[in-house]
């Protein structure tokens, strides 16, 4: 964290808004999805660090958009289950109707 009180993460993953202009409070899951879909292991450790597991593993199981890839780190490190995660259980209910 640094001297503001906001957790010390690259703006890497958040090229698409202003970063300055973040309340990493009110904005929770934004931040978590952001960091854990496009940020560095560095950013995910100073998450982890910031807001602790259990409100990360909260914020992430609501989320309604995560990769097969991000699932499945998120049910690694949080000793998770794929069938937790709101997105994952959207995924099943609506299968993709193209196949590449």
């Amino acid at each position: 964290m640094n001297k503001i009180g906001i957790p010390l993460i690259s703006k890497q993953a958040f090229w698409d808004v202003e970063f300055d202009k973040i309340d990493f409070n009110k904005n929770a899951r934004f931040v978590i999805e952001k960091v854990i879909t496009r940020g560095k292991l560095e950013d995910f450790i100073s998450l982890r660090t910031y807001y602790g597991d259990d409100k990360i593993k909260h914020e992430i199981i609501k989320s309604r958009w995560l990769s097969k890839i991000d699932i499945n780190f998120c049910c690694s490190v949080f000793d998770l289950e794929p069938q937790q995660f709101k997105c994952y259980i959207m995924k099943q209910s609506n299968p993709e109707l193209w196949v590449y």
